[in-house]
């Protein structure tokens, strides 16, 4: 079976509308019936095999937390040294795979998301995570999809790059995985990256060891069992969730490891980079670190910003899933003028957002995560309520009885450095600073020297020098930049997402560039007449 097999690159995932009498909300709606009807025991899953320890934990409806959905073995030393056993054992057979092999697994699971597995993945993700319908179907199922299907083509990419040969020689690239095992740790808030962390690694040839957050294990296990239906072959990825205080050093400190791909907390990640650091001399091969932790994602206005524009923007990049992305619009930077435009309107806007189960479609807020999420949000609410620095003029209520509600909630700050304002909250409350007009560039600066971070940003303006001047200003503020649109909703294969400074290492989820992180180039030459003699031809003559 000899060719060299071409792949087109892949268009993105048409997002399904769901709107009233279409099949698939239907078909979406009886889903999130059924499998909140049923409980499940989640296993872990070590070499294709269940793994049960007796030691679980609950898969709750962060709506309705006295609904459980499931409960899940937690691996502990034990489970994890057979998970590293077999991520090994694996990987011999597995890189050795053609492309193509590797390849159709993904292209397959993309197909089975798209059709008979799509509603499944996007109920869970409603359920598990408090999601409704249209930031699942985004996040779930098309953005899931886009990762499986153009990495396997940015693999046949990197593939095709290869060096210049000369006459007489012929030199190639071969893009080898790592030696060892990669460690994937993956967050609550996307299901689709979730299933990119562990997967893009897995294409390239490596086996990994995947740890879903603890708060996200019930969706987690969904992408795991479509994986094994697309042909996963065991032990390319080992499935143990548990307490990555516990999880952690022990994969870490194995001289197997190979490298960590990472989405979460700021704190988490450097403590897993220091671990790294002080057990450096113990590994194999010095791992790969790639990482995206946390944000205080800005939009700076210039008065000449679309009034309307600039309000939906707020709106959607701030309380769209409660928050809780780490590309949410956080802290807004507004000219005096511009907010008596548009203020009441942005107040009253958010206001009238419904809040409430995203079983029922009307809602367009939902729950926050979990109890301790809850906790933090609404300490930030509560600390501005009593702050001479800060006013709340929209939402500040919270009711945690059922479900873990907290209204949308804007904060008009008047000192720029008050807390809400620099302090990542992952949660459904934006502050808004309100500068003079003519301090506009004053206040790009302040924008770009105020957080740490450096994820997402927006800048709006119909004056084209304000919107060259912002992205000039901000160049190293936000690694995925944004013009007249809200700092949210990267989409696979059009806006690699990514930031640098405490966001983490910029390497791009969805590009090449995130590929090539997860394999070691070997060189390769070979001379077809290799010379016969020592001598050269400055030697002839004294």
């Amino acid at each position: 079976m000899n060719g060299i097999h071409l792949y087109e690159k892949p268009i993105n995932e048409p997002i399904l509308t769901y709107k009233p009498g279409s099949p698939e909300r239907a078909e979406l709606k009886a889903k999130l019936s059924a499998l909140r009807d049923e409980h499940l025991e989640i296993p872990l899953i070590i070499n294709g095999k269940e793994v049960r320890t007796g030691q679980l934990a609950p898969c709750v409806v962060p709506h309705d937390h006295a609904k459980e959905l499931a409960v899940y073995h937690k691996a502990g030393e034990k489970e994890l040294k057979m998970a590293i056993e077999a991520s090994l054992k694996a990987k011999p057979l597995w890189e050795s795979l053609s492309w193509e092999d590797r390849a159709a697994i993904f292209k397959k699971a993309a197909d089975l998301l798209a059709g008979p597995w799509r509603s499944t993945m996007n109920a869970a993700t409603m359920l598990c995570q408090s999601k409704n319908a249209f930031q699942a179907e985004i996040d779930s199922a098309c953005e899931l999809i886009d990762f499986f299907r153009f990495n396997t083509y940015y693999m046949t990419w990197l593939y095709q790059e290869q060096p210049y040969s000369p006459s007489g020689v012929w030199n190639r690239s071969e893009y080898r995985p790592l030696e060892g095992f990669v460690f994937a740790v993956t967050p609550f808030n996307f299901t689709s990256i979730a299933g990119n962390l562990p997967t893009a690694p897995a294409l390239m040839g490596n086996t990994v060891l995947w740890k879903p957050a603890s708060s996200a294990v019930y969706s987690a296990y969904f992408i795991m069992k479509l994986l094994q239906e697309a042909g996963l072959p065991d032990g390319v990825i080992n499935f143990v969730p548990g307490p990555g205080a516990l999880v952690g050093p022990i994969v870490i400190k194995n001289p197997s490891f190979a490298g960590v791909h990472f989405t979460g907390s700021t704190g988490v990640f450097q403590d897993m980079w220091k671990t790294i650091g002080e057990n450096i001399a113990a590994y194999r091969s010095y791992p790969r670190i790639v990482g995206e932790t946390g944000g205080k994602d800005f939009v700076v206005a210039h008065p000449s910003a679309d009034p309307k524009a600039l309000t939906t923007a707020l709106i959607r990049g701030a309380f769209e899933y409660q928050g809780q992305k780490c590309s949410a619009a956080s802290r807004a930077y507004l000219p005096e003028s511009l907010w008596k435009t548009m203020g009441q309107q942005l107040i009253d806007e958010t206001e009238g957002l419904t809040m409430g189960p995203p079983e029922d479609f009307r809602n367009f807020i939902n729950a926050v995560i979990d109890a301790s999420a809850f906790k933090t949000i609404t300490g930030f609410i509560d600390e501005a309520k009593n702050h001479p620095d800060a006013k709340i003029v929209a939402g500040g209520i919270y009711d945690s009885r059922k479900g873990y509600f907290i209204r949308p909630t804007v904060i008009l700050a008047s000192d720029p450095h008050y807390r809400t304002m620099v302090t990542e909250i992952f949660g459904p409350v934006l502050t808004i600073y309100l500068y003079p007009d003519a301090r506009y560039e004053e206040t790009l600066t302040l924008c770009d020297q105020t957080s740490p971070y450096a994820l997402t940003g927006a800048i709006f303006a119909q004056d084209r020098i304000a919107l060259s001047t912002a992205e000039r200003m901000l160049r190293h503020a936000a690694g995925n930049f944004y013009i007249n649109d809200k700092p949210t909703g990267a989409v696979v294969g059009q806006q690699p997402f990514g930031g640098a400074r405490a966001s983490g290492t910029n390497d791009k989820a969805g590009s090449a560039w995130n590929l090539l992180r997860w394999t070691s180039i070997r060189s390769i030459k070979e001379t077809f007449v290799p010379p016969t003699a020592c001598p050269y031809p400055f030697m002839e003559q004294e």
